[in-house]
């Protein structure tokens, strides 16, 4: 049977999913995603321009094999994110969001409370709906109840590249909602975005990580590698950690029997 991620009604392949800020060239994402075998991309609408074909991310991004993932970057309230949302959708961008509601400038921390509120308005409004938020259970369950189709917790701040840095709490949310957890900012390494993949996650973002890296089309391949590693690790159970030594064959000696 195969392994697929059901978000929403949709079927997905690859638990990849990437960001499109901070390459060096937009002709770089289609190189990105094919390296990658990526099937979600996401893109700040603030970061579209329309009446540019140059400019205009949208454009770079293999809509054949891709669903467009726009995010409310730059909102710092649930009126400001729905506004973006529903802009979205009318530039003909789907009904998939990725929910971003920051107002903390230092650490880019999300405001989970507005991020409850714009996603209930936003899925009774039918738009698919994962919102990024600070790994917190009850929070967590109340975005499932708002409707959210999943839940993006951060490893680590945004952009930062420091790993996993919120491991226990997003090892919570795992075992305690029933909705995809995804694990989004701060994934600086494969190994931590394979790390991430044998805890349980359903999926991580990455996207400082690649569009930094010296080569980001090599780091992409490796990424896409390591998720399906970890995936793979994760479904064939890992063995119990112990706190002593145990032999893996017998002690008993032979030479002197």
């Amino acid at each position: 049977m195969q392994d697929v991620l059901l978000v929403g009604d949709e079927k997905i392949n690859s638990r990849l999913f990437i960001g499109t800020g901070k390459f060096s060239s937009n002709r770089l994402i289609p190189e990105v995603v094919k390296a990658s075998g990526v099937q979600v991309v996401t893109v700040a609408l603030r970061r579209v321009d329309f009446d540019s074909e140059e400019e205009n991310i949208v454009n770079y991004i293999p809509r054949d094999c891709c669903i467009l993932m726009p995010n409310t970057s730059g909102a710092r309230t649930a009126e400001e994110a729905v506004r973006i949302a529903r802009l979205a959708r009318a530039a003909g961008c789907g009904n998939w969001i990725k929910i971003e509601v920051i107002a903390d400038n230092k650490y880019l921390l999300p405001d989970n409370y507005e991020t409850i509120k714009a996603t209930e308005i936003l899925a009774g409004e039918g738009f698919v709906v994962l919102p990024y938020m600070s790994p917190d259970l009850m929070v967590a369950k109340k975005l499932q109840e708002a409707g959210a189709v999943a839940v993006m917790p951060l490893g680590a701040p945004i952009g930062t590249n420091r790993g996993l840095k919120t491991k226990e709490l997003i090892r919570i949310l795992i075992d305690e909602i029933s909705i995809p957890v995804i694990v989004d900012a701060g994934i600086g390494k494969p190994s931590e975005a394979a790390e991430a993949m044998e805890m349980g996650a359903a999926a991580v973002l990455v996207n400082t990580a690649i569009a930094t890296a010296n080569d980001p089309v090599g780091m992409a391949r490796a990424f896409g590698m390591a998720v399906e590693a970890g995936r793979m690790a994760f479904l064939a159970g890992p063995g119990a950690t112990i706190e002593i030594a145990q032999a893996s064959s017998p002690l008993t000696g032979f030479l002197r029997d």
